[in-house]
């Protein structure tokens, strides 16, 4: 477990600064904040991201951004290498940042410049080359889709109880009257809760509970198949398609890119 430590670059005169960090399996950072937003890119491994307002998981080669002031807490899964590229208050509204915890695809291009921007000293001149390749970075990470990759938990005391019961086991096969029961409401009280407190309904709600656990199982090795069957998928193929809509590539070739991008990253 690591100390909670202030952000050590919340003085520096620059818009962002980039650093890199390796952390072993299962380690975690208490809930904590930073004066700066940070986006934290996995290029390695799992990191599981924990908020008030919901739970968010980071595959490998996305990026989660937190805001400005934002506690959460961080925990690794598997071997993690972390790029956190922290952006300036004042920065982050400029881009458009959202207000909000949210995961991030990352393009090729982004990738590139975040390695690169490992590099940059943090006082770099600003009407350099440094400072170009920097504020190209910013516009770039403003410019990524969003990926439906969080859980938000309901404000409800009950129906945040039985979602966090969910997120430790999950199952496609826990139905709305399984989760009505178990709050002691009807159906149609438990359904019009929920949309109206997690801004989603149930249904959309599970499957995105689902994918972020299999996410973490993926990355921790196990195969497809076994994921798919412990999730309550109907099939292999089933899985496969919706982790495709999500991720945009099959749970397949998902796992090689994760194996062939931490390996070029540790040459």
């Amino acid at each position: 477990m690591h100390t909670t430590t202030l952000d050590p670059y919340q003085n520096i005169p620059r818009d962002a600064v980039v650093s890199a960090t390796d952390y072993a399996d299962g380690e975690l950072f208490p809930s904590h904040s930073h004066q700066r937003g940070q986006f934290a890119y996995a290029a390695r491994g799992v990191i599981t991201i924990f908020t008030d307002e919901g739970n968010w998981v980071v595959p490998p080669l996305r990026g989660i951004w937190v805001p400005p002031g934002r506690p959460h807490a961080m925990q690794m899964r598997g071997p993690v290498t972390m790029l956190n590229t922290y952006i300036r208050k004042q920065a982050a509204q400029r881009l458009g940042l959202p207000t909000h915890c949210q995961v991030f695809d990352v393009s090729p291009l982004l990738r590139q410049l975040l390695e690169k921007a490992i590099d940059i000293p943090a006082r770099y001149d600003k009407n350099g080359r440094d400072g170009y390749l920097m504020g190209l970075l910013l516009h770039e990470i403003a410019g990524m889709p969003a990926l439906s990759l969080n859980a938000p938990l309901p404000i409800d005391p009950r129906l945040a109880r039985v979602c966090r019961d969910f997120l430790a086991n999950p199952s496609l096969e826990i139905g709305i009257d399984d989760m009505a029961h178990r709050t002691a409401m009807s159906r149609r009280t438990f359904t019009r809760h929920f949309r109206l407190q997690a801004g989603i309904s149930y249904i959309e709600w599970r499957q995105q509970a689902c994918l972020l656990a299999a996410v973490v199982r993926l990355g921790n090795g196990q195969s497809v198949t076994q994921v798919a069957i412990e999730l309550g998928y109907s099939s292999s193929s089933a899985f496969a398609t919706v982790f495709k809509r999500v991720l945009g590539e099959v749970p397949s070739r998902y796992v090689v890119e994760q194996k062939v991008s931490a390996s070029r990253l540790h040459q």
